[in-house]
């Protein structure tokens, strides 16, 4: 199966998701189309076991960046910061992966309902970096206040309520009834999300052409700006 996904990857870099073919991946391995069907039962299914694996490798990396710039000190402005470098970081080197899963939607296919956990985890991150903030009495109102009552559907404030995380100064979490979770946290959460995705789409896909030539200043505004947006007190770098 680590050889089928590895194959299937750089056929992904090569062909685009829409292009992925289970026979172009079994030639390559090998094998006949048919030794393919042992291990995932259709080019849909082979789809989501590579999304999910993308899902996954870039939570880790940004959880990871979360822990770590916690337990350094680091505010949760800085944080957010620093997550937000480890996701395009991620994006960068892996291209084909990060388009899989943030960019065109693929003709015919539905993603199943097995993706939602592990695309859920750079969300977690984010909103545990709003969480913190609110914790440690470091998240300001927002700027301009903003209607949120009914915005956030029923099935993503339960998933936040449950899955809602407190980072202590060590890096590892708290107890997340330190906080109240209300939707207008929530909501602030999804907008970084929303703005931390938006803005790598922006770049890798080409939309800041002729734009600027200092892609990474350019990126870090971007999410200071955001963070401002929601209160989190940004720092001057």
């Amino acid at each position: 199966m680590a050889d089928l996904l590895a194959v299937a990857r750089r056929r992904l870099a090569s062909d685009g998701p829409a292009g992925l073919s289970l026979r172009a991946v079994a030639r390559e391995l090998g094998v006949s189309s048919s030794a393919v069907y042992r291990y995932v039962e259709s080019r849909d299914a082979l789809l989501t076991a590579l999304i999910i694996e993308a899902y996954d490798e870039v939570g880790a990396v940004c959880e990871r960046a979360l822990r770590e710039s916690f337990a350094s000190g680091a505010s949760p402005a800085r944080t957010w910061l620093a997550v937000g470098h480890a996701f395009r970081a991620w994006a960068l080197d892996n291209r084909a992966s990060f388009e899989l899963v943030y960019g065109t939607p693929i003709p015919g296919y539905a993603a199943p309902q097995d993706t939602v956990a592990a695309a859920a985890r750079l969300w977690g991150v984010v909103e545990a970096v709003c969480s913190t903030a609110l914790a440690r009495g470091e998240l300001d109102p927002p700027p301009v206040a903003l209607e949120v009552d009914g915005l956030m559907s029923e099935s993503v404030m339960g998933f936040a309520r449950e899955h809602v995380v407190v980072v202590g100064p060590d890096g590892e979490a708290l107890p997340h009834d330190v906080i109240e979770l209300d939707e207008a946290l929530v909501a602030r959460s999804v907008t970084l999300w929303v703005s931390l995705v938006g803005a790598v789409s922006a770049e890798l896909f080409g939309h800041l052409h002729g734009m600027t030539s200092d892609h990474p200043r350019l990126f870090e505004l971007t999410l200071a700006t955001a963070a401002a947006g929601v209160g989190l007190r940004v720092e001057a770098p």
